[in-house]
């Protein structure tokens, strides 16, 4: 089950964490569909949602190091 938390940011409405799949979920403002990380530490997510400005730690952290690989 995905758990959802809303955040205060001009680029993200919500941050979604599944603990079995240890997949992230980012829904952007600006953009459908939900953005997809795979892997993801559940201490990352943890971090994540509290941190000071989450698009920072979103450019910081997460972007370009959590990617999904593509299937055939």
């Amino acid at each position: 089950m995905t758990e959802w938390v809303f955040v205060t940011s001009t680029a993200i409405a919500a941050i979604g964490y599944e603990r079995e799949t240890r997949r992230l979920f980012i829904d952007f403002h600006d953009s459908t569909p939900t953005y997809t990380f795979c892997d993801v530490p559940e201490a990352v997510y943890r971090t994540f949602v509290k941190a000071p400005s989450v698009g920072r730690f979103y450019h910081r952290y997460i972007r370009d190091k959590y990617l999904c690989e593509e299937g055939p």
